[in-house]
């Protein structure tokens, strides 16, 4: 089935601002774990299948992920108007002023982000964490002013909202790591032993036990087990966009298959993975919002769109 009719768009938290249902992350993959000519590939056929929406942030591969971004669309001349970019600020840099949500760094942040990608603005920039520290009257004022200077269209949060990545736990669910960690896998690359731990401890034995009663799941529908876990995410009407991570071509194109298999979850077939999974979140209903700040799964952070 060709990408380009899987794709769907809905709308960003309480915007009105249009983003495809998944979108591309660049974590961990550009600048770092694959190669630049890997990185472009990916993200050429991302956007040829209907994805028009790529994050990325100043913290990966320090740096090195907003330099590749920028660098592929450039070359690419994809029309600035037809595709979405959004970075993160919080961890800048080694010195004290180049990090946490303080006005300095979000305005000084944001302003080396856009000379790295090599654009004039971002549609969307995001405090990547909470900040303490910081009075939230001095984070909501440096937002406001980044976006009255045209750096940015719009500014939102972690945490809470409608944008969920890692859907596939860094890997975790894609059935890989049921044998141990394979040598190319994140869990092996340098910087990652937190994951591999995580892998490896008793947590994630009890978790591939739940998997591996999903994957029978996943067999009956006739899909992969990252098809599935996908396809269970875009399930939620609370998500509007899954951000994707891939290292391959083949590895994306699979991903966007998954998106045919949403209509096939039933509410019986949702009730024996939440049954398996153990993890069924408590809807609030909020009629006056688009959105709602539950909890979707454990294994995703979500954002919140702040519409200036």
């Amino acid at each position: 089935m060709s990408t380009n009719s899987l794709v769907n768009y809905r709308y960003l938290g309480k915007s009105g601002l249009r983003v495809s249902c998944v979108g591309l992350g660049t974590w961990v993959t550009f600048g770092g774990q694959i190669t630049d000519e890997m990185a472009e590939e990916i993200l050429t056929l991302a956007y040829e299948s209907g994805i028009n929406f790529f994050d990325t942030a100043e913290v990966y591969a320090a740096g090195k992920a907003e330099i590749l971004l920028g660098k592929i669309l450039k070359k690419k001349t994809w029309r600035r108007s037809s595709y979405i970019i959004s970075t993160k600020l919080y961890w800048g840099g080694k010195a004290e002023t180049e990090k946490g949500l303080s006005r300095k760094h979000i305005i000084e942040g944001l302003k080396c982000s856009l000379e790295r990608l090599q654009l004039d603005y971002v549609d969307i920039v995001f405090a990547n964490r909470p900040d303490s520290h910081t009075p939230m009257e001095e984070i909501v004022r440096a937002f406001t002013y980044v976006i009255n200077q045209g750096w940015a269209m719009y500014w939102g949060s972690s945490r809470v909202g409608t944008i969920t990545w890692s859907p596939l736990a860094g890997g975790i669910l894609t059935g890989k790591y049921d044998d141990g960690v394979p040598i190319y896998s994140r869990a092996a690359l340098k910087g990652y032993s937190w994951f591999k731990d995580k892998i490896l401890g008793e947590e994630g034995r009890r978790q591939q036990a739940r998997l591996r009663e999903a994957a029978i799941i996943a067999d009956r529908l006739g899909c992969s087990m990252s098809q599935l876990a996908l396809a269970w995410v875009l399930k939620n009407e609370n998500v509007q966009c899954v951000l994707l991570g891939a290292s391959t071509v083949d590895q994306l194109y699979l991903n966007i298959q998954a998106l045919q298999y949403v209509p096939k979850l039933s509410g019986s077939i949702m009730q024996e993975l939440d049954k398996i999974l153990g993890n069924s979140p408590k809807l609030k209903k909020e009629s006056n919002m688009r959105y709602n700040k539950t909890k979707v799964s454990s294994y995703m952070d979500m954002f919140v769109i702040v519409n200036l």
